[in-house]
């Protein structure tokens, strides 16, 4: 079984998630091409803006300006 691991900022809104997992599923689906979507898992890794950084900044600083 494919895993789809995405890591990043939280979300909120459950059906934002849904929708991610649904499109991501769909993706991966068309460019494997023979397996089917019950195959795949996705997992979502939410991780805090403190925990994030990037170009030397962290995240939570960054959206703050």
């Amino acid at each position: 079984m494919p895993v789809i691991i995405l890591e990043g900022g939280k979300i909120d809104d459950p059906a934002k998630k849904r929708k991610l997992i649904t499109k991501l599923t769909d993706a991966a689906c068309e460019a494997y091409g023979t397996i089917p979507k019950q195959a795949f898992i996705v997992i979502i890794k939410e991780n805090d803006l403190e925990n994030i950084g990037s170009g030397g900044e962290c995240l939570a600083d960054r959206m703050k300006k």
